[in-house]
């Protein structure tokens, strides 16, 4: 297999991530979700953890796998610039967007969330691609997840006179209060604020390293060994750094990063091997579906929500009509919030499949 073909595994791992994003966004009743299907409430990673760092990993390889074939061909690094900034403002604008559904009460607007982390690090990256090699990107990687565990545990909490890594009371929570403009998710501290952006940077660059490896001369067997290895060594590392510094989403603590990057190699891997390499591309369908609209997915769940959780009958949204009618038939009300969401998931495959069919691609 030649390695300027377009990657099925890479397409396919991006519509899977969306879908699963979706998959836990909107379970059917928020009172009855299966454990692994919340984030964590503080420390630790449950699979609604990785969605999102999957995300930002599928973002880097793709930049590489976008970009290198045409620098390759001679194209000029400036000719990127305006490409690139106006992918991300037009991402973070969406996201802005999203944000005000339904009311745009632009009074209370808040002005993190998935998206916008998706276009700051796409604007970063991207232009860390063009003027630095692979191996500046990881030592500058290093350089970031260093940087931040040290300051996250040897600067003390302003106001409280010892290092904090509480909910709400931590370095980071403290800059985005002095700094973060409108609402922030929690009230006093965001998930998506200042400071942990900066080791969401370093999820990217992991991508862009495995992307790397992709674009490489290697033989496509040892491609696949190369990304199980790096997933293994990735993972094992995050899981001892997180001894001292917990695996933590909300903080994106450097260890985070690193186990979690370690199962998107992993999974790139596995999919590299199965898909493009031994051709179960069959099974990869639904995810290049959803990937090839990845951010019109989104954006189709935030419109179809507002009918299935903000429509009232009966005093009660058609969510918790259809969870309770589920719960009635024998079904716990956990399994009943999860059948609702892999439905809702369904809905919004459905447009994906008809643009897909058309040839109909929507690239912010």
């Amino acid at each position: 297999m030649s390695s300027f073909k377009r990657l099925i595994s890479v397409d396919s791992m991006r519509g899977y991530t969306i879908a699963a994003m979706l998959m836990v966004n909107f379970p059917g009743n928020e009172a009855h979700v299966f454990p692994t299907l919340r984030h964590s409430a503080w420390n630790g990673l449950t699979f609604t953890d990785i969605v999102a760092p999957f995300f930002l990993f599928i973002v880097g390889t793709s930049i590489v796998l976008a970009f290198a074939p045409r620098l390759e061909a001679g194209a000029a690094k400036v000719s990127f610039h305006k490409k690139i900034i106006f992918r991300a403002l037009k991402i973070f604008a969406v996201g802005m967007f999203l944000n005000l559904l339904p009311d745009f009460n632009f009074g209370d607007i808040r002005w993190t969330g998935t998206l916008h982390r998706i276009a700051i690090v796409y604007l970063v990256c991207a232009f860390l691609f063009l003027y630095t090699t692979w191996k500046q990107q990881l030592w500058i990687g290093l350089a970031l997840l260093t940087a931040y565990w040290l300051a996250m545990t040897l600067i003390p909490t302003p106001g409280y006179g010892k290092v904090m890594l509480e909910p709400g009371a931590n370095l980071a929570a403290w800059i985005d209060s002095l700094y973060l403009p409108g609402r922030m998710w929690q009230g006093t501290w965001d998930p998506e604020g200042i400071l942990s952006t900066f080791p969401s940077f370093v999820t990217c660059i992991t991508g862009m390293l495995a992307g790397r490896i992709l674009r490489s001369g290697l033989h496509e067997y040892e491609k696949a060994a190369w990304l199980m290895v790096a997933g293994t060594g990735l993972a094992a590392a995050g899981y001892f750094w997180g001894l001292t510094f917990p695996v933590n989403e909300n903080l994106w603590t450097s260890s985070f990063v690193l186990v979690t990057s370690g199962f998107a190699f992993l999974v790139l891997g596995a999919v590299y091997f199965l898909v493009d390499i031994k051709g179960y591309s069959r099974y990869a369908r639904a995810g290049v579906i959803f990937g090839s609209n990845a951010i019109t997915a989104y954006v189709l769940a935030d419109i179809f929500a507002l009918l299935f959780y903000l429509t009232r009958f009966g005093g009660k949204s058609l969510n918790i009509h259809s969870t309770d009618w589920l719960t009635r038939i024998g079904f716990s009300p956990e399994f009943s919030s999860m059948i609702f969401a892999v439905i809702f998931v369904g809905i919004c495959f459905l447009p994906c499949l008809w643009m897909y069919r058309k040839n109909i691609f929507v690239k912010l």
